[in-house]
């Protein structure tokens, strides 16, 4: 799991690799040490082919961006939008901006480390593929962390794996102040709209 870990082992061996979702081919860069660097892992997959953003966000986030999938699908689909990707792996950073340059999106696509991040920014949404074996604990922190930075009216997409412990996640979000709705389920993954309590605009 060296993805996982700011610095991965070994030296750093890119190849291409082709993807398809909403009804497009993409070829992205990838890397030994960043997760899923044989294509595009089902989960994820399973998010982008059940959901869009909305068109006219202006601030999205993709948390535990890997080499920039999300980042580069939410900056084509909101293209009035600013995307920070987020990721401890500085090999996933440096893919995900590389990435964004080639298809176009590189002045509005910010990946940076979680301590880099402006505290007072706020999401209209945040798409994550959480990275659930960094442990229930770690886990659990990384959301407390960021779903707070949701803007008034916005939603959090999580797509997690049943047998990852998708449903006791969802009754801890619930536990800790958020709605969260099933708004897909394929592959052995649910997606999740997260949002506080109230927030009528969460799921579809």
């Amino acid at each position: 799991m060296t993805h996982y870990f700011a610095t991965p082992d070994g030296p750093e061996l890119r190849r291409q690799v082709g993807v398809r979702f909403w009804d497009t081919d993409w070829t992205f860069t990838t890397a030994n040490g960043v997760f899923s660097a044989d294509g595009l892992d089902l989960g994820t997959g399973v998010l982008l082919r059940t959901h869009t953003p909305d068109a006219g966000a202006r601030r999205l986030l993709d948390l535990g961006c890997g080499y920039g999938v999300l980042a580069v699908a939410l900056a084509t689909a909101s293209p009035q939008a600013q995307v920070d990707a987020v990721d401890v792996n500085q090999r996933a950073l440096s893919l995900t901006a590389t990435n964004a340059a080639a298809h176009g999106v590189g002045d509005r696509v910010h990946a940076f480390t979680p301590d880099a991040a402006d505290a007072g920014a706020r999401y209209d949404e945040i798409w994550s593929n959480p990275p659930i074996r960094i442990g229930k604990d770690a886990l659990h922190d990384l959301l407390l962390t960021w779903l707070p930075r949701l803007a008034q009216g916005g939603v959090a997409r999580l797509v997690v794996g049943r047998n990852l412990g998708a449903d006791s996640l969802q009754r801890w979000l619930v536990t800790q102040g958020y709605r969260c709705d099933k708004t897909a389920s394929a592959k052995g993954f649910r997606v999740f709209a997260v949002a506080p309590l109230g927030n009528q605009t969460c799921a579809d």
